[in-house]
């Protein structure tokens, strides 16, 4: 793990090369925050689903790809890759 992204809520990031995108969804409440993890296909369409965390799990891991959850709040989120 070695880079250091922040998200606000809205904002996209792929993962990895041939990997899917994630989207900051916010925090739905006091103790979870949400990320949308967004697939796309060949030619313009996509879909994408909410995942859940409890605020407290820093590790996460998304489409095979290991996060760490360095800091979530409201606005945004702090990811290590």
């Amino acid at each position: 793990m070695s880079d250091t992204i922040t998200l606000s809520v809205g904002d996209r990031h792929r993962i990895r090369l041939g990997k899917d995108q994630i989207i900051y969804a916010g925090m739905p409440s006091e103790s979870v925050y949400s990320i949308a993890q967004m697939k796309h296909e060949f030619p313009y369409q996509g879909y994408s689903w909410n995942l859940f965390f409890a605020v407290g799990q820093s590790r996460i891991r998304i489409d095979g790809v290991n996060i760490l959850v360095e800091n979530a709040t409201r606005d945004e989120i702090r990811l290590r890759f």
